[in-house]
């Protein structure tokens, strides 16, 4: 694949980093065409963006529009957003998952997930085990390149009714004033952005590429 004149596609576009990373793409100069998948209309406009109002329930009848380059796959929610443990999975999970699989079957050949840091498919608990699934399913569609990110703590613009992860950047940042807990240092959406965007042009030698807090910091740097 040219790692210029991409054409991606982006579902979680109306998120903090999803938002983010769309603003970054549209500038970037390797990408010719910015494809978003999303609930309801947004009043962004730019000569790159093709805006697809869809069903997430119905994503075979639409999977035809999923022809580009690269995926970046940024859905999410919280148990309180979603309102059960059912949701939740059907948007962390399902969505993500049928997306990812409908797009290999279209050509796409590089596939950016924005997972957790304590993503594990045996943990006890709900939001880590989901992410693990999820990370386990999309490495077996088998992309030529794909890339997982496990940030930590996110800095986002608005509170999108994560009230704890709020309260935890404030702790946090007060205790990395203090020279401590530099390995869960609060990182900022806008850095997460950068650093997917460097994943895809950096040509990387492996097949799979995981992210954690201190590589997507430096990923970030040579964007």
């Amino acid at each position: 694949m040219s790692k210029s004149n991409l054409t991606a596609l982006l579902i979680g576009a109306t998120g903090a980093t999803g938002f983010e990373l769309l603003q970054q793409l549209l500038t970037d100069e390797k990408y010719s065409s910015v494809k978003i998948f999303i609930r309801k209309n947004i009043s962004l406009e730019h000569e790159k963006l093709e805006k697809h109002v869809v069903d997430f329930d119905k994503i075979e009848t639409w999977k035809e529009k999923l022809k580009g380059d690269v995926l970046f796959s940024m859905l999410g929610t919280t148990l309180k957003v979603a309102g059960s443990k059912d949701n939740q999975f059907k948007i962390d999970y399902t969505y993500q998952y049928e997306v990812a699989k409908f797009a290999k079957e279209m050509g796409v050949k590089t596939y950016v997930l924005i997972s957790a840091a304590n993503a594990d498919a045996k943990s006890f608990q709900f939001y880590s085990k989901i992410k693990g699934q999820l990370e386990n399913a999309v490495i077996a569609l088998g992309f030529e390149e794909t890339h997982i990110f496990q940030p930590g703590i996110l800095v986002r613009n608005t509170n999108d009714g994560r009230t704890f992860e709020t309260l935890a950047v404030k702790l946090i940042e007060g205790i990395n004033a203090l020279g401590m807990l530099r390995n869960y240092k609060p990182m900022p959406v806008s850095t997460l952005a950068k650093a997917m965007r460097q994943a895809v042009a950096a040509r990387p030698a492996t097949k799979l590429n995981y992210y954690k807090l201190s590589e997507i910091f430096k990923t970030a740097e040579n964007a």
